[in-house]
């Protein structure tokens, strides 16, 4: 993916970033939970392995078959640990059977299908109770048809219209189902107990999505730099989403097919190439000085607002979501789809209301990148 644009000079101040420089100090929101809630969907995944032989991992392996849809795959956003009376069993049902229900929006999306796969696996593996291995070959499946003939993942199968049919990195919907695939045809011990038809199957699908991946790679005065987070399906050219995600470079997903490229056991000049041109730009791109900062606004909606703040120590850089093509300029957008070069100067509910900057590939490039190098060598 070539982008002939005149790449300018890259350069940091806090004034690009935000109009009000805070001292560190600023008091973070933290929510725990109480000891005594009942696990949760996001918890069920990363129990002991003797946990899901039990009575209550059995009863959400239940619940996530009841949810599974006809396709294979499973909506989003949906907790699906939580206890179920027979009438709300019963209403899952019949909402599945209409068309208008969001029960029937399949997606790969915040980690759909992914998450419910692995699980049923884990629970498969401890019980052998045969229609959990039967839930995981049908997503399996599923992620099998899903996948476009040139390799990639839409963000919704059976597709939606408009930016869900896009090849979608957002969110490590793409990588998710490449990762789990990979598994499979791997061998991995969650999945040994997939059929060598699936496996095949599965090798073909990751060959295809590799492809994919290095053919999507933005390309800027003949230096490759990063990933953008959705392509069209047809043309391969960067694509938007939603009105405040824009075509440009993700300091976000890009960290999560790096990494996907690094687990490749044996990767080729060109794989490597992929890699050590992603993590230059990274360490092109990094924030210096700076941190996020959330200070308490009784006021507010939220209650709190969110800035950008000097950070003296400068231990622990961080990299916009999103990055202008071509000048590395980090970008912040409302719904109107304005693009603005400073936090502060989006509205407070987009402000507070999405992951602009993080800490994204500090541990890669600081960890993760120098260890590949080492077994690579």
């Amino acid at each position: 993916m070539k982008i002939t644009k005149k790449s300018q000079p890259y350069f940091f101040s806090l004034v690009f970033l935000c109009s009000l420089v805070f001292q560190v100090g600023g008091i973070q929101l933290v929510t725990a939970q109480n000891a005594e809630d009942p696990i949760t969907w996001g918890e069920a995944l990363l129990q002991e392995s003797e946990w899901y032989k039990s009575t209550e991992a059995i009863r959400i392996a239940d619940n996530v078959l009841l949810y599974q849809h006809e396709s294979g795959g499973w909506p989003k956003n949906i907790d699906m640990a939580k206890k179920l009376s027979e009438q709300k069993k019963q209403l899952i049902r019949t909402n599945k059977s209409l068309t208008n229900s969001s029960l029937n929006d399949i997606t790969i999306d915040n980690g759909a299908t992914i998450s419910q796969i692995k699980y049923l696996a884990k629970v498969y593996t401890a019980t052998e109770r045969e229609r959990f291995k039967n839930g995981v070959l049908k997503g399996i499946d599923y992620l099998l048809q899903a996948q476009y003939n040139n390799g990639g993942w839409p963000q919704y199968y059976p597709i939606r219209n408009g930016y869900y049919e896009h090849i979608t990195f957002n969110d490590g919907a793409m990588i998710g189902a490449m990762q789990l695939l990979r598994d499979v045809a791997n061998e991995e011990k969650s999945y040994s107990f997939v059929d060598a038809d699936r496996k095949e199957k599965s090798t073909k699908a990751i060959e295809k999505g590799l492809d994919i991946i290095l053919k999507t790679q933005v390309e800027v005065d003949g230096k490759l730099t990063t990933w953008c987070a959705q392509y069209d399906r047809e043309t391969l050219e960067p694509a938007a989403a939603r009105t405040y995600e824009l075509i440009s470079l993700s300091g976000s997903e890009s960290v999560g097919i790096v990494y996907y490229l690094m687990g490749i056991e044996e990767p080729d000049s060109v794989i490597i190439n992929a890699i050590n041109s992603a993590v230059v730009w990274f360490d092109k791109v990094k924030l210096t000085d700076v941190r996020i900062i959330e200070v308490e606004k009784p006021d507010l909606p939220k209650g709190f607002d969110r800035v950008v703040g000097f950070d003296p120590t400068g231990e622990s850089p961080l990299w916009a979501r999103f990055y202008e093509i071509g000048t590395n300029y980090p970008m912040f957008v409302d719904r109107e789809g304005t693009v603005h070069y400073a936090l502060s100067e989006i509205p407070y509910e987009r402000r507070v209301g999405y992951s602009w900057l993080g800490n994204y590939a500090e541990e890669l490039l600081e960890k993760d990148y120098p260890k590949w190098l080492d077994r690579i060598q």
